[in-house]
């Protein structure tokens, strides 16, 4: 008994998350969704969902993107990536009231490979990236982007140096996102836009799928520790003197085609296209797309 409860004192310390890194005061509750790693932890105040994994576990869990390859789409969604890229980025040039971009500076935080700093290139951004998986971030610099291969604050960029900040697939992954958000309201120019997205807590798939959910998945999603809402998302950009300038959510899944049979998952997958429209409308899809303005 003794033992016993001496483990789980250790594994109460090891735990990645005793607070809400969001600044919350109030204490973290367990959640009824209970992972390999145990109950997702909830936040008393923001109701920000959080894993229980240990440091060990999430950071063997990071090494997942730490190759050259990192992020850079297969041959047969190349086409994809770049239209939905290059939608998001003129989608920021509207809002900074700008046809094209010349000389507007880009950061993509966790650049990863450069794929998107590839497209920013493209549509004629002067783009640079951070990234800390050394291995992918050599593969960035080997194709002549400058990318900084460690955390944002350790690059020291100057202030108000950007004009448009990326962090795609990012924010899930921290375990101190005000850290990032700060630095980030920090370098970008007085009105500048940063884009991110990340999986949406707060979406019908989520409350349908519970813990077979991939969004929720540790090992597989590569560290995915932190699960935001619209309104967790609202909380931690006023927190960092952003305001959200757009938010918009997509997408609606009930099952993975291996969890049911193919009949059921047809079914399921019909129903969830008939409720995507309703979903983007009142921001319960669980693809989230935000663009955070700098006040």
């Amino acid at each position: 008994m003794a033992l016993r409860e001496m483990d789980g004192a250790t594994l109460l310390q090891d735990r990645l998350f005793d607070r809400c890194p969001l600044g919350c005061s109030d204490d973290l509750q367990t959640s009824a969704i209970i992972l390999t790693e145990g109950p997702l932890l909830r936040c008393a105040m923001c109701s920000q969902l959080l894993s229980s994994c240990t440091h060990g576990q999430y950071e063997r869990a990071l090494k997942k993107w730490d190759s050259s390859n990192g992020t850079i789409p297969a041959a047969q969604s190349a086409a994809r990536f770049q239209q939905v890229t290059e939608r998001r980025l003129r989608c920021a040039l509207r809002l900074l009231g700008r046809l094209s971009p010349p000389p507007l500076r880009l950061l993509d935080v966790g650049c990863s490979s450069g794929a998107l700093l590839a497209v920013a290139a493209k549509l004629g951004f002067s783009p640079s990236g951070v990234e800390i998986a050394s291995k992918a971030a050599e593969t960035a610099q080997r194709a002549g982007f400058e990318v900084f291969c460690g955390m944002l604050h350790e690059a020291r960029f100057a202030d108000e140096a950007f004009d448009v900040i990326t962090a795609f697939e990012l924010i899930e992954h921290l375990n101190a996102p005000l850290l990032l958000l700060s630095e980030c309201h920090r370098i970008l120019k007085p009105e500048g836009v940063l884009i991110l997205n990340t999986p949406n807590a707060g979406s019908w798939t989520a409350g349908v799928m519970r813990e077979c959910w991939d969004g929720f998945n540790l090992s597989s999603m590569g560290g995915h520790v932190s699960f935001f809402s619209p309104r967790s998302l609202a909380n931690l950009a006023g927190q960092c003197g952003f305001r959200v300038e757009r938010l918009e959510t997509r997408r609606v899944r009930f099952a993975e085609s291996h969890q049911v049979s193919p009949i059921v998952y047809r079914i399921l997958k019909i129903m969830g296209e008939v409720l995507s429209i309703p979903a983007s409308l009142l921001n319960k899809g669980h693809d989230m797309l935000a663009f955070l303005r700098k006040m």
